[in-house]
């Protein structure tokens, strides 16, 4: 047993709030009430496929908020561990003093400059290509988004909890409008009416390596496009140039590595799975990969699907490049003219 692991699981918590104080109103308010209800149904041990009670819940709503305006100017804690305060952004450091305890530990930068915080369970850790892959079981603490998987430096975190109760999430609104598509698909070949449950326990059994796949994803991406990248989108302000610019390279990231190896693996409920999830900018700005998934999903054609993505990875790469010279020529002032990218069609495929 790790030496004040109490301590250790409220200062990460502790930190998952301030997170969220100083986050977590910028989202729209259905996204907000729904992640929310989610948060909920953790932090009080409900089961993810049990009805949150309505009143309870907008009372701890109206209690967080005012627990979230205490907090919101804190700074974020330090770790206890090793008989010292620890830097609560050195995962690397943390997480070899954690492992030994069956613990896994991330901490980084999410979308829109929003710090993500998270304590768990490690159920497993192996490495492939000079990537180290973490997998976490049991959440001790966590913010209000619980992101299913995540690529920090050289690691991917993949959560299985979060995963398993974001299926619920996902296959709970389908069911208020069933409707044919990639995700009824992937819950038939899961076996979704015959057991919900049993079918969501495999299909996080089956698609966590999905979602590893994607990240390993980013991480050849990354390669490809170097730490200008990251240092354009740590540099942006508003939300419009970085949408564009992280689905140029989740488009770039599955292009490259997560369907191509499922396509070759013919891992089909997978591939379902895979386009359920094709949604937002990344689908607007890649057609083509829709209409090749339908051709593939209604008569196998594979070849179909082969061709837009070696089509996508030549063209998302070249797309990256373009937009990290805006960004070397003109410095802070590109963001506006990478956010005017959103209109049209001018980078899509």
């Amino acid at each position: 047993m790790l030496p004040r692991l109490d301590e250790l699981i409220g200062r990460v918590q502790q930190n998952c709030h301030i997170a969220d104080a100083r986050h977590a109103r910028n989202m729209t308010l259905c996204s907000y009430l729904l992640e929310m209800r989610e948060f909920y149904r953790w932090e009080h041990g409900l089961p993810a496929a049990e009805p949150a009670p309505r009143a309870e819940v907008g009372r701890w709503i109206a209690q967080r908020e005012a627990l979230w305006n205490d907090i919101e100017e804190s700074e974020f804690s330090p770790l206890p561990l090793k008989d010292e305060l620890m830097d609560p952004f050195a995962n690397a450091a943390i997480n070899s003093e954690l492992r030994q305890h069956g613990l896994v530990y991330g901490a980084g930068m999410g979308r829109f400059h929003k710090p993500n915080f998270f304590l768990g369970e490690l159920l497993r850790q192996e490495e492939r290509g000079g990537v180290s892959i973490l997998v976490c079981g049991c959440e001790y603490a966590r913010d209000l988004t619980a992101a299913p998987a995540a690529l920090l430096n050289d690691t991917v975190y993949l959560r299985r909890e979060s995963l398993t109760r974001w299926l619920w999430e996902k296959v709970e609104a389908w069911g208020v409008r069933p409707r044919d598509g990639a995700l009824k698909a992937v819950l038939d070949a899961y076996g979704y009416e015959s057991g919900s449950a049993r079918a969501i326990e495999s299909m996080t059994e089956g698609e966590s390596e999905t979602l590893i796949l994607h990240e390993m994803g980013e991480h050849a991406a990354g390669l490809i496009l170097g730490k200008s990248w990251e240092e354009m989108l740590s540099g942006f302000s508003g939300r419009r140039a970085e949408v564009l610019a992280r689905a140029v390279r989740d488009n770039l990231a599955d292009c490259l590595v997560t369907l191509p190896t499922l396509l070759r693996r013919e891992a089909s409920p997978s591939i379902h799975f895979w386009f359920s999830n094709f949604d937002g900018m990344r689908r607007a700005l890649f057609p083509d990969l829709t209409r090749a998934y339908d051709l593939w999903h209604e008569g196998g054609q594979s070849a179909a699907l082969a061709e837009a993505l070696e089509k996508g990875r030549d063209h998302w790469q070249d797309v990256g490049y373009r937009l990290l010279e805006l960004h070397r020529q003109q410095g802070a002032a590109a963001e506006k003219q990478i956010a005017a990218l959103i209109a049209g069609d001018a980078l899509a495929l």
